[in-house]
């Protein structure tokens, strides 16, 4: 999410809004935000409803397991609708897919 905030004007001058979003408690979340000084909003995804819609739940966790939400990490450029334009994602935790390549991506879908 940090990674993100540092492409977040890049992102906005295509006229594309940022958000993060996770399963994490809002009191997390809050402290998350207040310490890393993001520009864009952390939404609360409760009970995994919106990541399940967009089919990127990581359906290895079953409900009432401790990580059950969680969902693929990586990048969906929605349209106001909430149509998936576009999907981001590598495998694992711990790597994102690089900005340069979604920003690229994009551009192209905006100017068409």
């Amino acid at each position: 999410m940090v990674q993100l905030e540092s492409e977040r004007a890049s992102f906005e001058a295509l006229g594309v809004n940022v958000a993060g979003m996770t399963y994490d408690a809002v009191d997390k979340l809050k402290a998350f935000h207040d310490r890393s000084t993001l520009g864009y909003p952390l939404l609360y995804d409760d009970q995994a409803k919106h990541v399940s819609a967009l089919g990127i739940r990581n359906t290895e966790y079953a409900e009432g397991h401790s990580a059950y939400g969680i969902p693929h990490p990586g990048i969906l450029l929605l349209s106001p609708e909430g149509k998936v334009l576009a999907r981001f994602a590598v495998p694992g935790y711990r790597q994102r897919p690089p900005l340069e390549e979604v920003l690229a991506v994009v551009r192209d879908r905006v100017m068409d």
